[in-house]
């Protein structure tokens, strides 16, 4: 909590008021979050991990590299599957291992997972267009090129928005706490985006024929628990609670 004695709290800092009235935690306030369970953070925390590594691993060791195109799973892999998850997850108390830093440690640490994420995305969209050149195959023919299109855009959309977060004197003091909301709720959409554009890279040719049988689902479904821990930690922590009277 802020420990603010109001629900509305305002810090001032060296250059600029800011506002928080929807999150946990005031922005700027250097106060270590408390950790959940041991236990339940330990849990939680494999699984996940779990989940990351599955995906990567049949991107890259099942599936074996042939060519520039099949280093375009791997990247999207790495990037949108390990590091846009866990730039998210690391802001929260149960499910990252950097519960335990303040919040301008995890900003930094958010900061530097997603521009792993820009790289690889971009490595990864290189890849592809080089394979299909080479090809000469022509592009964003199906669903799955076009949503990764959508989520790349959306990516990078995202981080322009970051960079007016880090850097508030861009930007007035009044519309710091809206553009705030508009970072999470929007990065959370750039995500459920990014999660269906790589369930709908199991749909395509090319992985169909690397992947059969049972293990096609379990890669189908794995993406889903991840964004379903997302999802309810961004909407816990920005949607605002309603007090319940009997």
């Amino acid at each position: 909590m802020c420990g603010c004695a109001e629900p509305l709290c305002s810090l001032r800092t060296s250059s600029h008021w800011v506002w928080s009235s929807s999150h946990p935690y005031c922005p700027d306030q250097e106060q270590v979050s408390p950790c959940a369970s041991e236990h339940q953070r330990f849990h939680l925390q494999q699984v996940l991990w779990q989940c990351h590594g599955v995906v990567m691993l049949s991107d890259g060791n099942v599936i074996e590299i042939r060519g520039l195109f099949s280093w375009h799973p791997v990247c999207m892999s790495l990037g949108f599957c390990l590091c846009m998850t866990e730039g998210i997850l690391l802001f929260s108390a149960e499910c990252s291992p950097f519960c335990f830093k303040s919040r301008k440690w995890k900003v930094r640490l958010h900061w530097f997972f997603q521009a792993v994420l820009l790289v690889c995305g971009a490595t990864g969209f290189g890849f592809m267009v080089a394979s299909k050149n080479i090809k000469e195959h022509p592009h964003f023919t199906s669903w799955h090129s076009l949503l990764g299109v959508t989520t790349m855009a959306a990516t990078v959309l995202q981080a322009i928005c970051g960079v007016f977060l880090l850097f508030p004197k861009l930007i007035s003091t009044r519309s710091f706490p809206r553009l705030r909301l508009y970072h999470a709720t929007c990065g959370l959409l750039a995500y459920l985006l990014a999660t269906v554009t790589v369930m709908s890279a199991m749909f395509t040719d090319w992985f169909q024929a690397s992947v059969t049988g049972t293990v096609w689902y379990v890669f189908l479904l794995l993406p889903l628990f991840p964004a379903l821990v997302v999802m309810n930690q961004i909407t816990s922590a920005f949607l605002p609670k309603k007090k319940i009277t009997i």
